[in-house]
């Protein structure tokens, strides 16, 4: 794999300062749109999603979202300043050898290689383990954006409410449940969570990913809610609006890139831990534009 870093780690600092000026609200304005995301309504009770067509007289949500315009900065022109364990998110010119993401033994016999090494390399961790990927597929006529799922859950859409995919309690539980050999589990001193998302259908000129600067989000901004599928029920944080979050996305990302977040931290102080994220509609998208297809590796990377 051809992996070149946007940033160089010996920058770790001055990187950070760099970020920081750039997302102070004093600083110009860098390129970007306005788009609509979805935010959770402030509710008393716990939030529930069913991720497929629920039982006869249960609703498929208790729980409200509404749509709120805001600014959400190009990141091409901050790349350089850009860290996974700052802002939670960085991209790579990370070129893969797959070419056919409809054939699951490739993905998982070729393409979790490729991961794993993307996700030991920009994280700095020892070891990296692949638990899951999802395919998606932007549907036709472009309706509204949800989480992501239709009817019995088999068809995974463009993910349209900002969440993050790992809480607190879910992103330990995560490590718990991870099939280690107990020694191997002994050394273990720290591990985190990433996503590596990935355009397999040319460049993404419709729905790209939005991902929130984790530095500013707080730990008020997140409602831990089930999302209940068929065979389990997982814990996800969503998110209320708030004025501080610092939104971005890479414009027109294609096959040959990867964005990798931060979707979970054990470390809990001087490390981004959590960034939320969710698709969004750009504006005056051609009718003849291509859907957009992606792929996400979550991967549990480990420190020693």
């Amino acid at each position: 794999m051809q992996a070149q870093a946007v940033v160089s780690p010996a920058r770790a600092h001055d990187r950070a300062h760099e970020a920081v000026r750039r997302f102070s609200p004093a600083a110009p304005r860098l390129p970007g749109v306005t788009a609509e995301l979805t935010y959770l309504e402030p509710t008393t009770e716990r939030p529930y999603n069913y991720m497929y067509e629920p039982p006869a007289g249960t609703a498929r949500q208790n729980c409200e979202y509404r749509g709120r315009p805001v600014w959400i900065t190009d990141a091409r022109a901050m790349a350089s300043s850009l860290s996974i364990h700052v802002e939670g998110f960085e991209l790579w010119d990370a070129p893969t050898v797959v070419s056919d993401f409809t054939d699951e033994e490739t993905i998982r016999s070729r393409y979790y290689a490729e991961a794993l090494e993307l996700a030991k390399y920009v994280t700095g961790a020892d070891h990296a383990y692949i638990f899951d990927h999802q395919v998606r597929r932007r549907e036709a006529g472009r309706p509204t954006l949800t989480f992501g799922r239709q009817g019995d859950g088999s068809r995974p859409g463009a993910a349209g409410r900002i969440h993050n995919d790992y809480s607190e309690s879910s992103g330990r539980k995560r490590f718990d449940i991870l099939p280690l050999d107990e020694k191997v589990r002994a050394t273990v001193q720290r591990f985190a969570v990433v996503n590596i998302w990935r355009s397999i259908g040319g460049k993404i000129v419709d729905t790209p990913l939005a991902v929130c600067d984790a530095r500013s989000v707080s730990a008020q901004d997140l409602v831990a809610g089930d999302l209940r599928y068929r065979d389990r029920t997982g814990e996800a944080y969503l998110v209320l609006e708030s004025p501080r979050h610092r939104w971005a996305y890479f414009s027109e990302m294609d096959r040959n890139e990867a964005l990798v977040f931060k979707q979970y931290d054990s470390q809990v102080s001087g490390v981004a831990r959590f960034t939320p994220h969710s698709a969004f509609d750009l504006r005056d998208i051609p009718s003849d534009a291509p859907l957009r297809q992606s792929i996400e590796i979550r991967c549990l990377v480990t420190y020693s």
